[in-house]
């Protein structure tokens, strides 16, 4: 009897779990739904704020939708605001600075992990010491070199920068991916006629694709968001980026803060759209070093 018992407590508990199971999920949804609108909101407010003029943005309904949809706004920004030309700067600066350190740091974190060389623990350590170098601190020292090679107003005077402090994080994540392959996998290539570079380009590299994508959306929003060497470095207009620009164009539209607001909505959508892109990569970039740990 006290079987027959136990069985049919255990259905009756059965309907309280599964209802006590779909109850949670219900407020789990609810509270990520909320969360995600409170993440998307200000894009979709800077959206609306581009879009509108300054009597409309100072008649106190500045969160509301806009009486009439102001898509000159962006043609104003692009050409009056020059921000196409600050857009373009900012695209090659950030995309050369992507493709050196994932160039440069690919190879140093292959070179110190998994080849048997002499210092290249000691190797590694000096370059993770530039992770602890702050960019204020490198400010001064920079520009008079920089000064010294007549580099300053030119494209290099912000790529060498970046390269230089993209380094030390893009080798500490790839060279911690590269530690995890097993031996067997050059091994197995050696064996079958291939040479370093063929291996590493064609063996161990795919194998790192979701490091080099992290690299890359860690090194693109570094660059991409950059002011302190923009400013300091760069003085001409035809060089700046987009964080100057939009600095300027305070200055130049201090009463047309719809151009601003189509200016800042034109620095953000790459980011947003570099991240959709490459957000899976990240993720298994997160749980594969998650794993190793």
């Amino acid at each position: 009897m006290s079987t027959v018992n136990n069985i049919m407590l255990q259905k009756k508990s059965q309907p309280r779990r599964s209802l006590t199971g779909a109850i949670g999920k219900v407020l789990l949804q609810a509270f990520l739904i909320l969360i995600a609108v409170i993440q998307i909101y200000p894009l979709i407010w800077l959206a609306l704020f581009s879009l509108k003029d300054n009597s409309e943005i100072f008649s106190g309904d500045v969160a509301g939708l806009p009486k009439a949809f102001l898509w000159s706004n962006y043609t104003k920004a692009l050409s009056d605001g020059h921000v196409l030309n600050y857009f373009m700067n900012s695209v090659l600066v950030t995309a050369v600075s992507i493709i050196l350190v994932l160039i440069l740091s690919s190879m140093t974190g292959y070179a110190i992990t998994r080849m048997n060389w002499k210092l290249s623990g000691l190797t590694m350590t000096l370059i993770l010491l530039g992770m602890m170098v702050p960019i204020h601190a490198a400010l001064l020292p920079l520009f008079i070199i920089l000064k010294n090679l007549s580099l300053l107003n030119s494209y290099w005077a912000l790529i060498i920068p970046y390269v230089a402090f993209g380094i030390p994080m893009a080798v500490f994540i790839l060279g911690s991916f590269f530690k995890g392959i097993p031996r067997e996998m050059e091994e197995s290539a050696v064996m079958d006629g291939c040479g370093i570079y063929r291996t590493f380009f064609s063996i161990i590299l795919p194998l790192v694709t979701p490091a080099i994508s992290t690299v890359a959306i860690f090194t693109f929003l570094s660059c991409w968001n950059e002011l302190m060497f923009a400013v300091t470095f760069i003085n001409n207009t035809a060089y700046q980026t987009l964080t100057v620009g939009m600095m300027s164009m305070v200055g130049t539209y201090i009463t047309q803060w719809g151009i601003i607001g189509a200016g800042l909505m034109i620095t953000t959508v790459p980011t947003v759209v570099i991240y959709l892109l490459l957000n899976k990569q990240v993720q298994k970039s997160m749980i594969a070093g998650a794993i190793k740990g």
